[in-house]
């Protein structure tokens, strides 16, 4: 059974989703971790990828992610158009897309974003203290936030610089 296309009809987040569904597998089958990606479709589609490795990430394993990813989405077809594909490193900045993300960085600085207001807070900078049940706990000022994982728009890190 074949992977269906991606129309842009769907919702964006529902695109985006489904897109990690069908890359995840083949690039965890290849060492790395995908750690989220950003899809922007019309006129210069640009799909990117941010993965992660055990040893960090090089040149050498964007280049080998690429090649296989780009020979599942020839098969596939799942974006209509063109598009350009492109893999990076995380940075320093790095996206937290999942509960281990948030398990795997506990005590890091971070920004989130959220899709309703929370304390009446939208956005959130503060030290992350992990994970309880389903939700995120984040100290910001004295003010502990417990902020429902589905309502995350997106997080990232804030390293201090």
């Amino acid at each position: 059974m074949g992977y269906r296309p991606i129309f842009c009809t769907r919702g964006k987040s529902l695109i985006r989703e489904e897109l990690i569904a069908l890359l995840e597998p083949t690039v965890k089958g290849i060492g790395y971790e995908l750690i989220d990606i950003d899809l922007e479709l019309g006129g210069r589609g640009l799909l990117r990828l941010f993965i992660d490795g055990p040893d960090g990430v090089g040149l050498d394993d964007c280049t080998k992610v690429s090649h296989q990813v780009s020979a599942l989405l020839d098969v596939e077809d799942p974006i209509p158009g063109h598009y350009t594909l492109e893999v990076s490193s995380p940075g320093l900045n790095r996206i937290l897309r999942t509960a281990e993300h948030y398990r795997q960085f506990t005590g890091k600085r971070v920004k989130v974003r959220m899709e309703r207001a929370v304390d009446g807070r939208k956005r959130i900078i503060g030290r992350l203290l992990g994970l309880d049940e389903e939700q995120v706990l984040v100290v910001m000022a004295d003010h502990e936030y417990r902020l429902p994982i589905e309502d995350i728009k997106r997080a990232r890190l804030a390293p201090e610089l």
